[in-house]
């Protein structure tokens, strides 16, 4: 069930990338979004069986590196993995991206989608009349475009829980979820046991901007390239 899924979306996600029209896409992208977070609850284990996290690393190249590694970071964080910002690598950013086997791949066909879309976005994207700090309006396109994307990514991840939840009539998924999370943050502890949180900070008039792009993404494609840790 969980290879039909997967191929379900796929199949939706082309006919998202083929078409010109914007309602036809947006109702491929709702639906691709819808049973991407569907799989992740598939792909569950039943409670009490044992996995194991795993991680990967992503190198994100410039221009804007440390904007798409918020971008992937956000990604990850929405479909249940633990992002760590690692810095500046071979001329880009580095994110070190913890998680379960489905959650890690899904966090790799979402995110390597939409760095494609923010770049293609990003390059449509003209500022305001008047606006004389371009890069200032592209950098906070960029960030307003990932908290958007976030911000859809987990309201589907909710629904598919609730949804979930009431086809069982049973609490198992959360607890569950709670232990894979618990999980998680012990491989991060383990291999990471003091980290620093920062959030970036936003200066231009690119945000809104971004963000309407944000909502008007397609979410999915293939996978997003990783390096060895």
């Amino acid at each position: 069930m969980r290879e039909r899924t997967l191929e379900r979306v796929r199949k939706l996600l082309a006919k998202a990338e083929r078409t010109d029209n914007e309602h036809e896409r947006a109702a491929f992208m709702a639906a691709a979004s819808a049973l991407m977070a569907k799989y992740g609850i598939e792909a569950l284990p039943p409670e009490g069986a044992l996995q194991t996290p795993g991680d990967r690393v992503v190198t994100l190249p410039g221009p804007w590196a440390r904007e798409k590694a918020r971008l992937v970071s956000l990604v990850a964080q929405a479909v249940r993995c633990r992002p760590l910002l690692l810095g500046r690598a071979d001329g880009g950013q580095r994110v070190h991206v913890f998680g379960f086997a489905a959650d890690l791949e899904r966090a790799e066909l979402l995110a390597t989608s939409l760095l494609l879309q923010m770049a293609s976005g990003l390059a449509r994207a003209e500022p305001p009349e008047g606006v004389t700090a371009v890069r200032a309006y592209r950098r906070s396109w960029l960030l307003g475009f990932a908290d958007e994307v976030h911000r859809l990514l987990c309201a589907a991840e909710s629904r598919a829980e609730a949804e979930s939840r009431a086809e069982t009539g049973a609490t198992g998924v959360a607890l569950v979820l709670a232990d894979r999370r618990a999980e998680v943050d012990r491989a991060v502890a383990a291999r990471y046991p003091k980290i620093r949180l920062s959030v970036p900070r936003t200066s231009g008039t690119g945000y809104r901007d971004g963000a309407a792009a944000g909502r008007r993404a397609d979410l999915g494609r293939t996978g997003v390239p990783a390096t060895p840790p």
